[in-house]
């Protein structure tokens, strides 16, 4: 019991940051569920068992329109792709953590990602809780932003409109934060012009897959032709 509340202790502070956010973020998307007729179990539910914020939000509209179960497929697995880069990525930080791995894989989000990939557990802390821990604490962050949300939306009545674009606004934060952390903006640079072009050609209801597989086919071509620039240079300075 001791090691798991120094796991704990050590955890926590790691993800404060993700508290502030996840608060915020779940309680936009309890006002969400609430003004679409959903109670606060409803919502609890759902953040429990599905935590995909982005795809969470993508949900509200599926259950307020005429479901279209492929798209709704499609679209989830577009939008959370990025996690299987993820999970081969921390092959090695979850090796051996045992009866602890289920639990590790389902929590993962982009905050807990960053958090594990850029923090080693201080010494004297077990591995396997702090990464646990870690995971089970921005868990609980988004389902208390979602209860709060949820109970607010259902004792206070007020005008939600625009309050969606939380998304689009969260979406755009990251591309912000990615720009200027990475030194090439050639894939940015893509998936824009890529979406841009999308979004004229098939108009704003069915740009969104178009978009993501031209984005996908523009990138690996790019990859191709790239490593095919690099190529002769490393032939030529093995043959020198």
């Amino acid at each position: 019991m001791k090691e798991k509340i120094t796991a704990l202790k050590a955890a926590f502070p790691h993800t404060i940051p993700v508290l502030t956010g996840f608060i915020f973020l779940g309680t936009a998307y309890g006002i969400l569920m609430s003004s679409k007729g959903y109670g606060v179990g409803w919502t609890v539910l759902f953040s429990l068992i599905v935590f995909a914020g982005s795809a969470q939000y993508l949900a509200i509209t599926f259950l307020t329109s005429v479901f279209n179960p492929l798209y709704a497929l499609l679209m989830t697995l577009i939008i959370n792709a990025r996690h299987i880069f993820y999970g081969i990525s921390l092959l090695d930080k979850y090796k051996d953590t045992g009866r602890l791995k289920p639990y590790l894989i389902f929590g993962l989000c982009d905050e807990t990602f960053s958090i594990v990939c850029s923090t080693n557990p201080p010494e004297g802390v077990n591995r396997n809780w702090f990464y646990f821990f870690i995971t089970l604490l921005d868990h609980s962050y988004w389902v208390l932003g979602s209860v709060l949300g949820g109970i607010l939306g259902s004792i206070v009545s007020f005008n939600t409109k625009g309050l969606d674009f939380v998304l689009t606004a969260l979406f755009t934060v990251i591309f912000i934060g990615q720009w200027k952390t990475r030194k090439d903006h050639k894939p940015a640079i893509i998936g824009v012009l890529c979406s841009v072009i999308c979004l004229v050609i098939f108009g704003q209801s069915n740009f969104i897959i178009p978009s993501m597989i031209a984005i996908l086919a523009a990138l690996t071509i790019f990859r191709k032709a790239e490593k095919e620039e690099i190529k002769p240079c490393d032939e030529k300075e093995s043959v020198q």
